[in-house]
């Protein structure tokens, strides 16, 4: 098969980090829900758009890292997926916990009181790597922490997962990637759609009540049953024509089907929110947090099929921009949240307005993404490995 470079890829990676950016950015400002830093400005209807992407957002992240992965020859090669996929992820991840999430661990423990001022002081003893008695940031049990970054420590160990499986079965997994495995037909293609449905909602019924996401990568076996099923079924279907024929096929029905697990799911939600707990003793005696749960999951599996559907439809195309944002979403992906918090904390003692104190958060933290990677990291060669920089990114491909 002729070599076709997947743009559509491509284009969802980059904007589901630009996605994250966002989320972050709104994590100060929504309404009850914890974070490193919190504005006084908190808005409750906030929660509403972030519950919509934070179903799925993070799952497409891994699904599109599997995709990336299975379209491209490491995927046959255990070893050289181990070097490859450690020198890319394992450096930036070592380095950002070091010296970037530095940053938001110190401003967060300054506003906690934690720390007295003075940044050079609070490295001295950050990179002690010894545990902080008084607590005051995130992770300061362990000494270190790594923050926003605890994707790349997942996918590292989800890309030894998947080499150690190539390693032991000896798998021809070039030549069973490339087979179109799955059948012909539209039928065919619901297979795709319902049969990661139990799997998906015995790791939210059952796992997720035991082992509530902690990102700490140990004990964490809700994230796991579901971030590395995603990555693992991005590398199996990365090369299958018919599951892309499918997807395709059947993206209005996942668009719908997407749209009325949202429905149920928020409904559910404001249900629970708004009755009284004599109005909730008197609703039917049914098992309503498996029907939440059962929304919540159709909702985000079909948005990501969806997602997968439309934007092979509408993106596979050659942006002029594509290349450089590429090359730029690492270094954003590692830099935005120690923009955010050191922004939030100068900016609140301000007093601003709400809706102009989180537009200089967002637009400085772009802005300082945008500088910092265009004038320093892009111009450093020697800080390319430590910000995952590939002067020549590999292109996304079917082969």
């Amino acid at each position: 098969m002729k070599s076709e470079r997947r743009h559509d890829i491509d284009t969802l990676r980059v904007g589901a980090f630009v996605l994250l950016i966002l989320y972050h950015t709104g994590m100060v400002y929504v309404y009850d829900w914890g974070f490193h830093i919190k504005s006084p400005h908190q808005w409750e209807w906030l929660q509403w758009p972030m519950i919509t992407s934070n179903r799925w957002r993070m799952s497409l992240l891994f699904l599109i890292s599997g995709i990336a992965i299975g379209m491209s020859s490491l995927v046959s090669r255990p070893w050289t997926i181990l070097a490859r996929r450690s020198l890319r992820l394992l450096m930036p991840l070592i380095f950002g916990m070091l010296f970037i999430v530095s940053v938001q661990a110190y401003y967060e423990a300054l506003s906690n009181g934690a720390v007295e001022p003075g940044y050079i002081a609070f490295m001295q003893r950050y990179l002690m790597l010894q545990p902080w008695p008084d607590g005051g940031f995130a992770g300061a049990e362990y000494g270190v922490t790594w923050n926003h970054l605890w994707y790349l420590a997942y996918l590292w160990v989800y890309s030894l997962v998947l080499a150690g499986l190539v390693a032991l079965f000896r798998l021809p997994v070039l030549r069973i990637l490339k087979t179109s495995w799955l059948a012909p037909g539209r039928w065919a293609g619901w297979v795709v759609i319902l049969l990661p449905l139990p799997w998906l909602f015995y790791g939210l019924y059952v796992l997720e009540p035991i082992y509530d996401t902690n990102h700490a990568l140990i004990d964490d076996w809700y994230a796991h049953s579901k971030y590395l099923f995603m990555f693992l079924f991005g590398v199996a279907v990365a090369r299958s024509q018919r599951f892309w024929e499918h997807v395709v096929d059947l993206r209005r029905w996942t668009f719908g089907l997407a749209l009325f697990g949202w429905m149920v799911y928020m409904a559910l939600r404001v249900l629970g929110r708004s009755i009284t707990p004599e109005q909730a003793a008197e609703l039917p005696d049914i098992n309503w947090t498996a029907i939440s749960d059962s929304a919540h999951i159709l909702y985000m599996w079909c948005a990501l099929l969806a997602i997968l559907g439309y934007g092979k439809v509408y993106l596979n195309r050659p942006y002029r921009w594509l290349s450089y944002a590429n090359q730029a979403v690492y270094p954003w992906y590692i830099l935005h949240q120690s923009l955010i918090i050191p922004l939030a904390f100068w900016l609140i003692p301000l007093n601003l307005p709400g809706w102009l104190e989180a537009s200089l958060v967002l637009f400085g933290t772009i802005a300082g993404c945008a500088l910092i990677h265009e004038f320093i990291i892009r111009r450093m060669r020697w800080l390319h490995p430590l910000f995952g920089v590939h002067l020549r990114p590999q292109a996304v491909s079917t082969q």
